[in-house]
Protein backbone atom coordinates (compact mmCIF):
# COMPACT_ATOMS: atom_id res chain seq x y z
CA UNK A 1 0.00 0.00 0.00
CA UNK A 2 1.04 3.62 -0.55
CA UNK A 3 0.89 6.42 2.00
CA UNK A 4 -2.70 7.30 1.06
CA UNK A 5 -3.96 3.81 1.82
CA UNK A 6 -1.75 3.50 4.91
CA UNK A 7 -3.16 6.75 6.28
CA UNK A 8 -6.73 5.62 5.68
CA UNK A 9 -6.21 2.30 7.45
CA UNK A 10 -4.40 3.98 10.32
CA UNK A 11 -7.15 6.56 10.68
CA UNK A 12 -9.78 3.82 10.80
CA UNK A 13 -7.97 2.07 13.63
CA UNK A 14 -7.60 5.36 15.52
CA UNK A 15 -11.29 6.17 15.13
CA UNK A 16 -12.33 2.81 16.52
CA UNK A 17 -9.87 3.11 19.40
CA UNK A 18 -10.16 6.81 20.36
CA UNK A 19 -13.09 8.33 18.51
CA UNK A 20 -13.09 11.46 16.36
CA UNK A 21 -12.31 14.20 18.89
CA UNK A 22 -9.50 12.42 20.73
CA UNK A 23 -7.64 11.29 17.61
CA UNK A 24 -4.72 13.56 16.72
CA UNK A 25 -2.72 13.81 13.52
CA UNK A 26 0.27 12.35 15.36
CA UNK A 27 -1.86 9.37 16.42
CA UNK A 28 -2.65 8.65 12.79
CA UNK A 29 0.96 9.07 11.72
CA UNK A 30 2.14 6.68 14.43
CA UNK A 31 -0.53 4.12 13.58
CA UNK A 32 0.06 4.31 9.82
CA UNK A 33 3.84 4.57 9.78
CA UNK A 34 3.73 7.68 7.58
CA UNK A 35 4.42 11.38 8.28
CA UNK A 36 2.46 14.55 9.00
CA UNK A 37 3.08 16.03 5.57
CA UNK A 38 1.37 13.03 3.96
CA UNK A 39 -1.95 13.89 5.61
CA UNK A 40 -2.08 17.32 4.01
CA UNK A 41 -0.82 16.05 0.67
CA UNK A 42 -3.30 13.19 0.31
CA UNK A 43 -6.36 14.42 2.23
CA UNK A 44 -5.99 18.13 2.87
CA UNK A 45 -6.54 17.90 6.62
CA UNK A 46 -6.77 15.47 9.53
CA UNK A 47 -10.54 16.00 9.79
CA UNK A 48 -11.08 15.24 6.11
CA UNK A 49 -9.03 12.06 6.48
CA UNK A 50 -11.03 11.00 9.54
CA UNK A 51 -14.29 11.68 7.71
CA UNK A 52 -13.21 9.48 4.82
CA UNK A 53 -12.06 6.80 7.26
CA UNK A 54 -15.45 6.86 8.97
CA UNK A 55 -17.30 6.51 5.66
CA UNK A 56 -15.04 3.60 4.74
CA UNK A 57 -15.80 1.83 8.03
CA UNK A 58 -19.55 2.27 7.55
CA UNK A 59 -19.37 1.01 3.97
CA UNK A 60 -17.63 -2.08 5.29
CA UNK A 61 -20.68 -2.83 7.41
CA UNK A 62 -23.08 -2.84 4.46
CA UNK A 63 -22.49 -6.52 3.73
CA UNK A 64 -23.70 -7.33 7.24
CA UNK A 65 -27.00 -5.58 6.57
CA UNK A 66 -28.17 -8.39 4.33
CA UNK A 67 -26.25 -11.13 6.16
CA UNK A 68 -24.18 -12.02 3.16
CA UNK A 69 -27.21 -12.08 0.89
CA UNK A 70 -29.41 -14.31 3.02
CA UNK A 71 -32.03 -11.59 3.51
CA UNK A 72 -32.40 -10.96 -0.19
CA UNK A 73 -32.47 -14.68 -0.92
CA UNK A 74 -35.09 -15.72 1.62
CA UNK A 75 -37.62 -12.86 1.59
CA UNK A 76 -39.54 -10.94 -1.07
CA UNK A 77 -38.43 -7.38 -1.93
CA UNK A 78 -40.65 -4.79 -0.28
CA UNK A 79 -42.25 -7.31 2.07
CA UNK A 80 -42.57 -6.94 5.82
CA UNK A 81 -40.43 -10.07 6.13
CA UNK A 82 -37.64 -8.38 4.17
CA UNK A 83 -38.05 -5.25 6.29
CA UNK A 84 -37.66 -7.22 9.52
CA UNK A 85 -34.74 -9.30 8.24
CA UNK A 86 -32.67 -6.34 7.09
CA UNK A 87 -33.30 -4.23 10.19
CA UNK A 88 -32.53 -7.21 12.38
CA UNK A 89 -29.12 -7.43 10.73
CA UNK A 90 -28.57 -3.68 11.04
CA UNK A 91 -29.41 -3.79 14.74
CA UNK A 92 -27.05 -6.74 15.08
CA UNK A 93 -24.15 -4.46 14.10
CA UNK A 94 -25.26 -1.96 16.75
CA UNK A 95 -25.16 -4.60 19.51
CA UNK A 96 -21.52 -5.45 18.99
CA UNK A 97 -18.97 -4.29 21.60
CA UNK A 98 -17.28 -1.09 20.45
CA UNK A 99 -19.93 -0.52 17.80
CA UNK A 100 -19.04 2.00 15.11
CA UNK A 101 -22.49 3.53 15.61
CA UNK A 102 -21.44 5.06 18.93
CA UNK A 103 -18.88 6.97 16.90
CA UNK A 104 -21.68 8.09 14.58
CA UNK A 105 -23.41 9.91 17.44
CA UNK A 106 -20.17 11.70 18.32
CA UNK A 107 -19.87 12.91 14.73
CA UNK A 108 -23.51 14.04 14.58
CA UNK A 109 -23.09 16.12 17.75
CA UNK A 110 -19.89 17.80 16.60
CA UNK A 111 -20.95 18.24 12.97
CA UNK A 112 -21.49 22.01 13.10
CA UNK A 113 -17.98 22.50 14.50
CA UNK A 114 -16.31 20.98 11.45
CA UNK A 115 -18.31 22.20 8.42
CA UNK A 116 -15.93 20.68 5.90
CA UNK A 117 -16.35 17.26 7.48
CA UNK A 118 -20.11 17.75 7.77
CA UNK A 119 -20.40 18.48 4.05
CA UNK A 120 -18.39 15.36 3.27
CA UNK A 121 -20.58 13.20 5.49
CA UNK A 122 -23.85 14.72 4.23
CA UNK A 123 -22.89 13.60 0.74
CA UNK A 124 -21.95 10.17 2.06
CA UNK A 125 -25.28 9.90 3.89
CA UNK A 126 -27.15 10.47 0.64
CA UNK A 127 -25.23 7.65 -0.98
CA UNK A 128 -26.04 5.53 2.06
CA UNK A 129 -29.72 6.28 1.48
CA UNK A 130 -29.32 5.14 -2.12
CA UNK A 131 -27.52 1.98 -1.07
CA UNK A 132 -30.04 0.80 1.51
CA UNK A 133 -33.02 0.92 -0.88
CA UNK A 134 -32.07 -2.20 -2.89
CA UNK A 135 -31.58 -4.18 0.33
CA UNK A 136 -35.19 -3.59 1.26
CA UNK A 137 -36.90 -3.10 -2.09
CA UNK A 138 -34.76 -5.13 -4.49
CA UNK A 139 -33.02 -3.99 -7.66
CA UNK A 140 -29.58 -2.48 -8.15
CA UNK A 141 -28.10 0.56 -6.46
CA UNK A 142 -27.09 2.14 -9.76
CA UNK A 143 -30.70 1.99 -10.95
CA UNK A 144 -32.20 3.81 -7.96
CA UNK A 145 -33.79 7.08 -9.17
CA UNK A 146 -33.20 10.35 -7.32
CA UNK A 147 -36.89 10.53 -6.40
CA UNK A 148 -36.55 7.25 -4.48
CA UNK A 149 -33.45 8.54 -2.70
CA UNK A 150 -35.44 11.61 -1.61
CA UNK A 151 -38.36 9.54 -0.32
CA UNK A 152 -37.59 5.91 0.51
CA UNK A 153 -33.93 6.59 1.13
CA UNK A 154 -34.60 9.44 3.55
CA UNK A 155 -37.26 7.38 5.29
CA UNK A 156 -34.85 4.51 5.86
CA UNK A 157 -32.01 6.80 6.94
CA UNK A 158 -34.32 8.49 9.45
CA UNK A 159 -35.03 5.05 10.91
CA UNK A 160 -31.30 4.36 10.93
CA UNK A 161 -30.40 7.54 12.82
CA UNK A 162 -33.20 6.97 15.32
CA UNK A 163 -31.99 3.44 15.98
CA UNK A 164 -28.40 4.63 16.39
CA UNK A 165 -29.54 7.18 18.98
CA UNK A 166 -31.63 4.60 20.83
CA UNK A 167 -28.97 1.90 20.90
CA UNK A 168 -26.33 4.43 21.98
CA UNK A 169 -28.44 6.04 24.71
CA UNK A 170 -30.25 3.03 26.20
CA UNK A 171 -29.79 -0.38 24.57
CA UNK A 172 -32.15 -1.98 27.10
CA UNK A 173 -35.18 -0.12 25.72
CA UNK A 174 -34.04 0.37 22.11
CA UNK A 175 -36.40 -0.82 19.37
CA UNK A 176 -36.02 -4.33 18.00
CA UNK A 177 -36.58 -5.33 14.40
CA UNK A 178 -39.75 -7.15 15.46
CA UNK A 179 -41.12 -4.01 17.14
CA UNK A 180 -40.29 -1.85 14.13
CA UNK A 181 -42.01 -4.31 11.83
CA UNK A 182 -45.12 -4.50 13.98
CA UNK A 183 -45.24 -0.72 14.10
CA UNK A 184 -45.02 -0.53 10.32
CA UNK A 185 -47.67 -3.25 10.02
CA UNK A 186 -50.06 -1.17 12.14
CA UNK A 187 -49.37 2.00 10.17
CA UNK A 188 -50.10 0.19 6.91
CA UNK A 189 -53.27 -1.35 8.33
CA UNK A 190 -54.55 2.03 9.47
CA UNK A 191 -53.63 3.68 6.18
CA UNK A 192 -55.47 0.90 4.35
CA UNK A 193 -58.70 1.89 6.04
CA UNK A 194 -58.67 5.14 4.10
CA UNK A 195 -57.38 3.77 0.80
CA UNK A 196 -60.61 4.48 -1.04
CA UNK A 197 -60.78 8.11 -0.04
CA UNK A 198 -57.08 8.65 -0.58
CA UNK A 199 -57.28 6.97 -3.97
CA UNK A 200 -60.12 9.27 -5.02
CA UNK A 201 -58.13 12.33 -3.99
CA UNK A 202 -55.04 11.11 -5.82
CA UNK A 203 -57.05 10.36 -8.97
CA UNK A 204 -58.70 13.77 -8.85
CA UNK A 205 -55.32 15.44 -8.45
CA UNK A 206 -53.90 13.48 -11.37
CA UNK A 207 -56.86 14.37 -13.57
CA UNK A 208 -56.55 18.05 -12.64
CA UNK A 209 -52.87 18.00 -13.51
CA UNK A 210 -53.54 16.39 -16.89
CA UNK A 211 -56.21 18.96 -17.68
CA UNK A 212 -53.89 21.82 -16.78
CA UNK A 213 -51.17 20.42 -19.04
CA UNK A 214 -53.58 20.02 -21.95
CA UNK A 215 -54.91 23.56 -21.59
CA UNK A 216 -51.40 24.96 -21.54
Amino acid sequence: MGHREDLLEGAKRCLLDKGFVRTTARDIVKESGTNLASIGYHYGSKDALLAEAYVSIVEGLSDDFDAGGSATASTDPGSLERFQEVWSNVIGTMQRPGSIWHLSMEIVVMGDKVPGVRDHLVKAQREGARGIIPLLMGGLEEDVPERDVDTLGKFYMTLMMGLIAQWTFDPETAASAEELTEGLRRVLAKAGEGTGALGSVAAAGSAAGSTAEESS
